[in-house]
């Protein structure tokens, strides 16, 4: 498929909708937060729920592509941790570019692009991996956070256990391990689908208007290294443990290496203000430092993820 044929299906849609919450974000003021709220309690658990008692792929590939989403978020920490020791870097420079570099946004940009670029089983495979993220990222993601700001942050970990995806993903593992799901075209089924269908467009309105509202300015001289670690790295270890893996569906292997390659997530910039929102980073806070790295990552991606989703269909990775 060439290349201005997958940016039209694949990348102008999330574009267009983002670029709708950015607008709104600009002209009106706009708080996201209740419509996180939404997207957190209903719209995404039940975009977990439906896809995952409505997948196909087998419990094998469930628990490898588990395996998978936490050897590349444990890699990027080690390859990033190593990469600015090696450069002089300390904390809380350090711990700010390692949340911004691992923990890409694989919810609200990662999984319309995956349900666009490779349909159902993209967005089966897509919300499992933020829900695999999602644990990891109050966990891994907490302690380097804290780390930074000098707080333990024992009670933020606590947080794994309020998450609703992790519990959709465990109540569907049990549905299907039971053998208690319902027909695809039953009243419940075509209602989740309904609700859980909902969650996209509402998460790309959520993003153009947290984009909308970031600082960015003076650390804009800062992201470099960020953007290079997030754009260009990540995407190489993603195929590298794609490949160790061994997926047996290649399209699931290439909605992991796409969901691992997305643009920086904003859930870091949420854990900074509570960890770390006094400390700086390249003469700017650390909260600046990371909203300027999901919005810059974010542009760059447009054309990025448009080559890499025609590379991933070409077959020559998996």
């Amino acid at each position: 498929m060439a290349l201005l044929d997958i940016f039209a299906s694949a990348i102008l849609p999330i574009v267009l909708i983002a670029a709708v919450g950015f607008l709104l974000g600009r002209t009106r003021d706009v708080a996201p937060d209740s419509l996180n709220t939404a997207v957190v309690y209903v719209l995404a658990p039940a975009l977990v729920l439906h896809s995952l008692l409505a997948t196909e792929l087998s419990g094998v590939t469930l628990l490898k592509l588990g395996a998978a989403a936490t050897a590349y978020t444990l890699g990027m920490v080690a390859l990033v941790e190593l990469l600015g020791r090696a450069v002089g870097l300390e904390d809380p420079t350090l711990a700010a570019l390692v949340l911004v570099a691992t923990f890409p946004n694989a919810g609200n940009f990662g999984i319309p692009v995956s349900s666009f670029a490779f349909g159902a089983v993209g967005r089966g495979t897509a919300v499992l991996y933020i829900a695999v993220q999602s644990v990891l990222m109050y966990t891994v993601g907490v302690y380097i956070a804290s780390r930074s700001g000098g707080s333990a942050g024992v009670g933020a970990l606590k947080r794994v256990f309020r998450i609703p995806l992790v519990y959709a993903v465990l109540l569907a593992l049990l549905m299907q391990w039971v053998g208690v799901v319902p027909a695809l075209d039953s009243t419940a089924m075509e209602t989740l689908e309904l609700v859980g269908n909902a969650s996209i467009p509402v998460m790309l309105l959520i993003l153009g208007i947290q984009l909308a509202g970031a600082d960015y300015g003076a650390a804009l001289p800062s992201v470099g290294a960020a953007a290079a670690l997030k754009l260009a790295v990540a995407p190489v270890l993603a195929v590298g443990i794609a490949l160790v893996v061994g997926f047996e569906n290649p399209t699931v292997a290439r909605t992991f290496i796409l969901e691992s390659s997305m643009p920086a997530a904003i859930t870091p910039l949420i854990l900074l203000i509570e960890f770390a929102g006094d400390v700086e980073v390249g003469g700017v806070t650390a909260p600046e430092f990371v909203s300027t790295v999901v919005a810059v990552t974010t542009l760059l991606s447009v054309p990025l993820l448009t080559i890499l989703i025609a590379v991933l269909e070409s077959g020559v990775l998996v």
